[in-house]
């Protein structure tokens, strides 16, 4: 089975955009050291979800995929307001799935589903002023038709009143993951990397994240470039519970090509420290070894079955569940320890795992 966000990779002719290197007209951080990114664990004004899915992409996977955006837009709408967005001629069935009486919708054109990596990413400064960090989405590197949602940033700015800041960087919601303190952990197969800046060395992107999202220090992970269509995202390798905490995944499967790149991660993580000097406390989680067989997993390398894909909401864990029973529940009860006062919420997002994302991936964030 192929995996369905590459499925376009061979439409690259037109329309694509230029994507690569640095984008002319833009400019690096503004007032360096003003903004800084929060954790994503505290309060929220509401989240994000791009109702996107497209027979083009998923094929006969398209209709699974929305029932599993409905029920995380609605299983998050229990907590805080959501923003689904949409296409106008799928207005009606994006209410069907996903709408709630903490549900609004905004229509606009899409390419897909993965709000993380398209939306703005909100920073604030030490008065609350919200501003909004576009990264310039490019299809992970023109992998895959991207012009309707490269857009999309600048329109999240908007509607949440945000000062809009373009950088010069190209990159993803998926590549950051913060302590909100001053620390951040970047893979370097999805940052340095060329299919998205070509022109920039490591230092140089280090210094433009560290300007735009108010790091004092970045933990660089490896990752791995060319294995899935995002080059290795963070948020399927390491996320901050709170400052001077981590969950990482070690996948524990050796036919796996992040068997030796999760183990490799773990080595870094343990011997690292924080922006303030502290050693990181690290826990870590395996991905399912006897999921659920179906159509979305049989035959498919490229499902990802992560468990620290997750969403941190207001009161709340929005987290995947593959239909291991010991796995799942090994992993909801380490969540309920690292989030005490939250509860865990398991969805079965198949659908969504089988083009290679999950949870975290789909959904985005506006801080309060």
């Amino acid at each position: 089975m192929p995996n369905r966000r590459t499925f376009l990779q061979l439409s690259l002719a037109a329309g694509l955009g230029a994507g690569l290197g640095l984008p002319l007209g833009l400019a690096r951080a503004e007032e360096p050291g003003r903004w800084f990114m929060p954790d994503e664990g505290e309060p929220q004004q509401r989240a994000f979800i791009a109702f996107g899915a497209q027979q083009a992409i998923w094929e006969d996977f398209t209709a699974d995929v929305q029932v599993a955006l409905g029920r995380i837009a609605q299983a998050i709408a229990r907590y805080q307001p959501v923003t689904v967005f949409c296409r106008p001629d799928e207005r009606e069935l994006a209410e069907q799935h996903c709408a709630s009486g903490n549900t609004t919708f905004v229509e606009c054109d899409l390419d897909d589903i993965w709000m993380r990596d398209i939306s703005a990413n909100f920073v604030l400064d030490d008065e609350g002023a919200l501003a909004a960090v576009d990264f310039n989405f490019n299809g992970w590197g023109n992998k895959q038709r991207h012009r309707n949602d490269a857009l999309l940033a600048r329109r999240v700015a908007s509607l949440a009143n945000a000062r809009y800041q373009r950088s010069e960087l190209v990159g993803e919601g998926g590549a950051i993951e913060v302590d909100g303190h001053g620390t951040g952990i970047m893979t370097q197969s999805s940052w340095v990397n060329a299919n998205r800046n070509r022109q920039w060395s490591k230092a140089e992107v280090e210094a433009e994240l560290k300007a735009r999202l108010g790091l004092d220090k970045v933990i660089w992970l490896p990752g791995i470039a060319g294995k899935d269509i995002t080059d290795g995202h963070v948020d399927f390798y390491a996320r901050f519970v709170r400052p001077g905490v981590v969950i990482a995944n070690l996948d524990n499967d050796p036919d796996s090509y992040d068997y030796e790149v999760t183990r490799k991660h773990l080595e870094i993580l343990k011997q690292a420290t924080d922006a303030q000097g502290r050693r990181l406390q690290i826990h870590v989680v395996s991905p399912p070894m006897h999921g659920r067989r179906n159509k979305f997993n049989r035959g498919n390398d490229d499902f990802a079955a992560g468990y620290i894909n997750y969403f941190v909401i207001n009161g709340a864990i929005i987290a995947p569940q593959f239909g291991d029973a010991q796995a799942d529940e090994k992993a909801r009860a380490l969540l309920a320890v690292l989030y005490p006062g939250r509860e865990i919420v398991q969805l079965d997002i198949d659908a969504i795992a089988a083009g290679g994302g999950g949870i975290h991936c789909v959904t985005h964030q506006c801080p309060a």
